[in-house]
């Protein structure tokens, strides 16, 4: 009897698994988390998709398809048929490289006969060998295969077109073209050199402003931030204006050429160095008092202690600026645009294939090869992230510089350098958009923003880019704070809550240009029902949202993790729907962060170039492809000055968002002083 009694616990037999009832926030919240996840399917992974199934995309003249019969000069035709295949090989006009085309290739018939003449008596009969060969006869798509009967003067507007299959084609194609193959060499060794010295130059600068006691430091830490807020093309037409033809300072380069990788690494120093301040700056900030003072205790000298104290601790976020910076560099566009020259890059590629050539297929590989390289740092720098152990306890003293007034000054003597580098560009750019003529009339003018007179949309490209941004903030705010909310507070479905952290990270690692002709491919296709919203302003503040996606997903998580899982638990036990809770507790408590996600949304909508420039129309031109469209006209000082106002506008909003800033965080965040 009494051994029936003990039996252990786990000797009891198993019963049903017991699987709490889903309650109706938790509905709504998965059901919103499925809602944000399709959003980001349909506006990033189908157009990647789309795009490398255009890649695989082969289109090629078989010149075998067609038949051909020739009459005499009365018009009797013979028994003769010919193929344009066999007259090709007769005369050796076109090499199997030249049969390959895109998908909006044509090929006249007239250059298989050297005798051709329009106004010849002689007519020519053609068809298509197979059903689904197509030809055209003017602007009429021939694809039946009987005999078709023309004149001279109709057959000379005869075109064959290439017939689509399914292949690696494309990229045997553009591996074997040496000017496409060297882009790849050329974009790595420029984005290696450019992360070398930005890096080196960014981490001084925040070792400075971090572990001295120089005086000034709002001043640059306000300095080196300003780059962010111009477009990349900008510091290239400073550098033409300074290095060009016709630049001030030209003689500095000793016969050297600033059109090509000079200028790039040099512009792209300009544009990086705030990435990799921010970056380094919070590294070092983040430091124990108690290390140095062990140092010192061991007599180390400040050397030693620099690379045994100092640089283990920060080096994480010396390896998260590399990839970052060298992602920024490999990925860019206008700066490249302006000021490489006869340099190719492959983001430049990417364009000249889409814009310049019409060979959609050929930029879809460019792509690929680009997206490689970007995937593989953003993959190692997460790796790298995920392996960072907490450098502060509990116990942790933080770090206070001492006075040391050599030290002080040099880095003050640095810092000022570094200052006077990035106000430089700045104002060369202002000073190129107020004279009139440069270098002819140096008076100073408002002529050139009278941007109605010049090519690129006018000062409607200005207030488009405004509006674009205000709305890709508002917008683009609400729905990532709220996935990042769905994401982190939600209850159990954890794979799906994983899927979704993994589609949000996505878009870090997919360049601008990537994604903006991946949105060709799947917005512009006929078949796809939301091709309504392509050449509106709607699929300008779609990619722009996703392309920015990933960076304020992790500002709001950051933010959101900082709240105790307490406030759902009362909530919960108060019988309070979690939509309340959202609006009156998680989104007062985490406004700071949700101010940041805007106004950086709003300046990178103002300022981004590659997500946008194959998406604009018309009507919906943009300040910074009004830029990029001035300086291919030849305005360059127009160019500059729309460059500025961007560059304005910026700054103003940053200004604007200081003051509403600290307005509502005064009445919203009074708890953080109690």
């Amino acid at each position: 009897m009494m051994t029936d009694v003990l039996t252990p616990i786990s000797k009891m037999p198993d019963g049903p698994d017991i699987k709490g009832k889903l309650s109706r926030d938790d509905i709504i919240m998965r059901l919103g988390m499925v809602i944000i996840a399709l959003y980001l399917v349909i506006t990033m992974v189908f157009p990647l998709w789309a795009m490398l199934s255009k890649s695989f995309s082969t289109f090629k003249f078989d010149l075998a398809a067609y038949e051909l019969q020739v009459s005499d000069e009365q018009g009797v035709f013979g028994t003769e048929i010919l193929t344009p295949a066999q007259l090709n090989a007769d005369m050796k006009l076109l090499s199997e490289q030249d049969l390959i085309a895109g998908s909006d290739g044509r090929l006249g018939l007239t250059q298989f006969f050297p005798d051709f003449s329009f106004r010849s008596p002689v007519k020519y009969k053609i068809r298509n060998v197979v059903d689904g060969g197509r030809f055209l006869v003017g602007s009429n798509l021939q694809t039946g295969t009987e005999w078709l009967e023309l004149d001279s003067n109709t057959f000379r507007r005869v075109q064959l077109r290439p017939a689509k299959s399914t292949g690696i084609g494309n990229f045997v194609n553009y591996f074997s073209t040496p000017a496409l193959f060297n882009s790849i060499q050329n974009s790595v060794v420029i984005a290696v050199i450019s992360t070398v010295i930005t890096v080196s130059l960014a981490f001084w600068f925040a070792y400075a402003l971090n572990r001295s006691c120089m005086r000034y430091k709002g001043f640059f830490r306000l300095v080196a931030m300003a780059p962010i807020l111009v477009p990349s093309l900008l510091p290239g037409i400073a550098l033409v204006y300074l290095f060009g033809n016709q630049g001030m300072i030209k003689e500095l380069l000793f016969g050297a050429s600033i059109y090509g990788p000079i200028g790039i690494v040099i512009g792209s120093v300009f544009f990086t160095f705030p990435h990799a301040f921010i970056i380094i700056s919070t590294a070092l900030a983040i430091s124990d008092a108690r290390l140095y003072e062990a140092a010192s205790s061991l007599r180390a000298s400040p050397w030693r202690t620099f690379w045994t104290v100092t640089i283990p601790g920060a080096r994480y976020g010396l390896i998260s600026a590399i990839f970052v910076v060298f992602n920024l560099v490999i990925t860019d566009f206008g700066l490249p645009k302006v000021i490489g020259g006869q340099f190719n890059v492959l983001a430049v590629d990417i364009y000249k294939q889409v814009i310049g050539q019409q060979n959609f297929e050929m930029g879809a590989v460019v792509s690929v090869v680009l997206v490689i390289p970007a995937i593989l740092a953003f993959a190692i720098d997460r790796l790298v992230q995920s392996r960072q152990v907490a450098l502060l306890s509990a116990r942790s003293v933080p770090f206070q510089p001492k006075p040391n007034r050599k030290m002080d000054r040099i880095f003050f003597a640095y810092c000022s350098g570094v200052a006077i580098f990035i106000v430089g560009i700045l104002a060369v750019c202002q000073f190129a958009a107020l004279i009139k003529f440069w270098p002819y009339d140096l008076s100073l003018s408002l002529t050139n923003y009278d941007f109605d007179r010049m090519d690129g949309g006018g000062w409607g490209s200005y207030f488009n880019s405004i509006k674009m941004a205000f709305l890709t903030a508002v917008i683009g705010t609400a729905v990532i704070f709220f996935g990042a909310y769905l994401v982190e507070k939600s209850n159990g479905f954890k794979t799906g809550r994983t899927a979704f952290q993994m589609i949000a990270m996505l878009p870090m690692a997919i360049p601008g240009m990537v994604l903006g002709l991946a949105y060709i491919f799947f917005f512009n296709n006929p078949a796809n029902p939301l091709g309504v919203i392509y050449g509106t302003m709607i699929i300008l503040v779609v990619c722009t949202v996703t392309h920015f996606y990933t960076v304020s997903h992790l500002t709001a998580v950051t933010a959101l993790k900082q709240m105790d899982k307490e406030f759902e638990s009362v909530s919960a036990s108060l019988k309070q729907p979690t939509l309340k809770l959202f609006s009156r507790v998680t989104v007062p408590v985490c406004l700071p962060a949700i101010l940041d996600i805007s106004i950086y949304l709003f300046v990178n909508a103002m300022t981004t170039v590659s997500a946008v420039v194959f998406l604009y129309s018309p009507k919906t031109t943009l300040a910074s492809i009004a830029v990029l469209n001035m300086d291919d006209a030849g305005d360059i000082a127009p160019a500059a000055a729309m460059g500025m106002m961007i560059f304005y506008t910026n700054a103003a909003a940053r200004i604007l968002h200081q003051i509403i800033s600290k307005g509502i965080l005064t009445r919203t965040q009074q708890w953080r002083h109690r």
